[in-house]
């Protein structure tokens, strides 16, 4: 290949890159320097613009369907038929909604764990969406960063009970009388839960770049969208799936309190597994929650081979790769797919319309590019601090409403009570990260480099990480009574069953995306024990963990709103912290609490990332990116 490999793994430089097909029987990749290669089906940059490639034509010969055809056809027209039994169910008038409560009845289990899916699944296309806008602009633009890495700070701290407080009103007046105001507003709360690491995970992967391939980029004088479609998004593919699967589970962590909504002092139970799990603690009954928690298990294991596993094996490709050292992830769903006829053929004729585009739009790239200004860093330092001041102004208004507002309606006993209880959340959160860090960073690493375990662990991660903290809430409860437990500690475990998994998926994803080269380098060297760890995997996988080590924190802010409060039937046990102060105010209503609380934690969420999440994040642009 014309390198030599170094024995710093984190420092290792190459002067030729390869990609390698994922697919055995493929032709060998082709090498091309300066970092810059095409192997059978990448999407990184090719040394080739399309607009000098020919679109490719129909199929050749005659479309004749084949049985992949007809299970695909299946499959589609069995989601069509859901999706339409759920919109139908969706806009149902609110007293339709009420005259059926949930019942205990196994049949009509499916329905509601279908509903519970097109939820928590429309929840992830507008987090998709939502990731796909803002973390480009917050990478690409420091006057835009400096809103939107705070703003996500603070959100990724509000939890789903904040937001329904404020937003349940907001979507029952654009849909009054109806159950889609309620239905929005539940897919508005499994949105919350999902976005922020999504979005951090991709932020992260376009700010940790190779920099060969951002030059490489510009000197084929690549457009914004041929960047981001050709380079930015195959980067940040591998990790941003994870984040995908990740966020899914959680959205399960979080269902029971985005299906029981409040609405004028009244809860509305919507039709789901959520609904049905919260009424079965309510009445005790351990029969009724042991089958929500075989339903969830079961739609899990279904989504994980009909969308995920596709998702892998087809992302396989896009891996920062210079050999093919390791077997690609394999789906059966994904081989039928590329074997059909009728799909294969409307695959090519939207390429065909995409490159027709891509000319139109690499055109206006180039006349765009010679009108280009010249830099002018003097007027970008003016131009930076009048845009922080605006931005600062902006934040002091914010936080003076908030201020006149608790003022107005609470005492400034009640908010250093919310201080102090802040405190106390703040020390579990930091010991329940630090130990969770111990326990799966070296777990995620092993299964990262083998990817025949990370197929096999795969469902079962995601199974554990969709666990309810709400279904262990009988045995915390029967225990903390009778064993006469302090609370306060033996609650705090609940808080990060959901969470520590954002640090599992994360550093199984940076483990797995490290290059099959430094892997050999590693072992030519011979690197063993603390060396191979300190030289080679904690560098590797560092960027990613630092993403997930900050949503988990995030997440396990949010989660102390359902972890400090534990119910079984009219027993509740409850430890002293943020959480239980928002939790009890939002059971009485008290909305002034609930603003303090939210505004509390997100001035301890801040303070933390600002200083500690962020500057790691600093470390990891400058001294672990893959150069």
């Amino acid at each position: 290949m014309g390198r030599k490999p170094s024995s710093a793994g984190h420092q290792i430089k190459f002067t030729e890159r390869t990609y390698r097909s994922g697919r055995a029987g493929a032709p060998a990749p082709v090498v091309w320097p300066v970092g810059v290669s095409v192997g059978a089906g990448m999407v990184f940059l090719s040394p080739q613009s399309d607009s000098s490639r020919p679109a490719p034509g129909p199929l050749s010969r005659p479309y004749i369907p084949n049985l992949f055809d007809v299970l695909t056809f299946c499959l589609l027209a069995g989601l069509m038929v859901v999706i339409a039994h759920g919109g139908a169910q969706f806009n149902r008038p609110l007293s339709a909604l009420q005259a059926s409560p949930i019942r205990f009845e196994l049949a009509r289990l499916p329905g509601y764990a279908a509903l519970t899916t097109l939820r928590m699944f429309a929840g992830l296309a507008a987090s998709l969406l939502f990731t796909f806008l803002v973390a480009p602009l917050a990478a690409k633009s420091r006057k835009a960063e400096l809103i939107i890495v705070p703003a996500l700070d603070i959100l990724q701290s509000v939890p789903v009970l904040g937001f329904l407080t404020f937003t349940v009103t907001f979507f029952m007046g654009l849909f009054p009388n109806r159950e889609l105001g309620l239905e929005c507003a539940a897919i508005f709360a499994i949105f919350t839960s999902q976005a922020w690491n999504m979005t951090f995970s991709m932020y992260q992967s376009m700010r940790t770049l190779p920099e060969e391939l951002v030059e490489a980029s510009a000197m084929y004088g690549l457009s914004a969208w041929k960047r981001f479609r050709k380079l930015e998004l195959p980067f940040a593919m591998p990790g941003l799936i994870w984040n995908m699967m990740m966020s899914m589970s959680g959205a399960w962590f979080f269902v029971v309190a985005s299906e029981a909504i409040t609405v004028r002092g009244q809860t509305i139970a919507l039709p789901g597994v959520g609904s049905w799990l919260s009424l079965a603690i309510d009445k005790r009954d351990f029969g009724a929650v042991a089958w929500a928690v075989i339903a969830m298990i079961v739609v899990i294991i279904l989504y994980d081979q009909l969308l995920f596993r596709p998702v892998v094996a087809w992302a396989d490709k896009f891996r920062f790769e210079t050999t093919a050292s390791s077997p690609p992830p394999r789906s059966w769903l994904y081989d039928a797919l590329r074997r059909t006829r009728l799909f294969r053929f409307i695959r090519l004729e939207v390429e065909a319309i995409a490159q027709r585009v891509s000319r139109l739009d690499g055109g206006r790239a180039r006349h765009v590019s010679r009108r280009r200004r010249e830099p002018n860093p003097a007027l970008d330092r003016r131009l930076d601090r009048a845009w922080l001041g605006v931005v600062v102004a902006l934040a002091a208004l914010g936080a003076a409403a908030v201020v006149y507002y608790v003022v107005e309606h609470l005492s400034w006993h009640d908010v250093l009570t919310a201080v102090g209880l802040g405190f106390l959340t703040l020390i579990r959160v930091l010991a329940l990260i630090a130990i969770a860090s111990l326990i799966w960073v070296p777990i995620g690493v092993w299964i990262g480099l083998r990817p025949a375990w990370a197929e096999r662990v795969q469902a079962l991660a995601q199974i554990l990480a969709a666990f309810p903290a709400n279904v262990l809430f009988p045995f915390a409860v029967v225990a903390i009574v009778s064993l006469k437990l302090d609370p306060n500690i033996w609650l705090s475990p609940l808080m990060v069953l959901g969470t520590q998994w954002y640090i599992l998926f994360n550093v199984i994803a940076g483990a797995s995306a490290l290059p099959g080269d430094l892997r050999e380098a590693a072992s030519v060297y011979r690197l063993r024990s603390w060396t191979w760890w300190r030289t080679f995997a904690l560098p590797g996988i560092f960027p990613y963990y630092v993403t997930g080590a900050l949503t988990a924190s995030g997440g396990s802010w949010n989660a102390s709103i359902v972890a400090e409060v534990a119910s079984w039937g009219n027993t509740k046990v409850e430890a002293a912290g943020l959480g239980s102060f928002i939790a009890d105010a939002t059971a009485k209503g008290d909305a002034a609490r609930v603003v303090a609380g939210v505004a509390v934690m997100s001035v301890f969420v801040i303070c933390l990332n600002r200083s500690l999440w962020r500057p790691l994040y600093t470390v990891a642009e400058r001294r672990f990116r893959l150069n």
